[in-house]
């Protein structure tokens, strides 16, 4: 590791790459295992323009306050803070209205938002699996850094709960490849032509989508920027 970012040797790494996470703000050179250090270092150590424009383009921290805006289920939601409101948030008229000190707001946005992506990916996947004639055993949710859902072998699906954060679009075409893996446990034609099928039409723009803006999903709940 240096000062400006992480390096790393990779086994079957052919050339030398310089890439950036804007989930850290941190960017890793990966090396050939046969490749010079002080070479590929001095090589980076050019690139400080690109990694500039990486910086410049990282999303900000969308901490869950009052007066934020917050996208759920393709809308966006006011954030209120009404101390004599109840203190489990409340959805009506475009807000999410919180009761309770102000200082507990944050929390209990984000365990409400939590709750609904569980109940609303079991629903959701509960009806990709009917339409595909299989069997979920169950329907979890974390906060992975590096994938948005994932089927295990004893039918247990996990979601990452930030997809409530997604366009519907989107998240409905996660759900889909997930259920779709319950027919195939690969990525074969067969595995894409369910997902197709499942969803209704080619999910590639989702995919694209997700691709493209996922990273600044995982900015919102930060008060201030992680790494780099």
């Amino acid at each position: 590791m240096t000062g400006e970012f992480d390096v790393v040797r990779h086994p079957r790494a052919r050339r030398t790459k310089l890439s950036f996470d804007p989930l850290t703000g941190r960017a890793r050179l990966t090396l050939p295992p046969r490749a010079s250090v002080e070479r590929a270092v001095a090589w980076a150590r050019g690139q400080q323009a690109w990694l500039a424009r990486q910086r410049d383009a990282m999303p900000q921290p969308r901490p869950f306050v009052a007066g934020a805006t917050i996208p759920v289920e393709g809308a966006e939601l006011l954030v209120i803070h009404d101390a004599g409101a109840s203190r489990l948030p409340v959805m009506a008229g475009g807000c999410l209205t919180v009761g309770g000190p102000a200082d507990m707001v944050e929390r209990r946005v984000a365990a409400w938002l939590k709750r609904r992506a569980l109940a609303v990916l079991e629903e959701e996947t509960n009806h990709y699996a009917a339409r595909a004639g299989v069997s979920v055993a169950r329907v979890g949710i974390g906060d992975p850094r590096g994938r948005w859902g994932s089927c295990a072998h004893d039918g247990t699906i996990r979601y990452s709960w930030r997809l409530i954060l997604a366009p519907v679009e989107v998240r409905r075409a996660t759900v889909a490849h997930e259920v779709a893996h319950r027919l195939h446990m690969d990525h074969s034609p067969a595995f894409h032509a369910a997902v197709e099928r499942l969803f209704g039409r080619d999910p590639r723009p989702e995919r694209t989508w997700l691709r493209t803006h996922g990273a600044a999903l995982h900015w919102f709940g930060r008060s201030v920027s992680r790494g780099g």
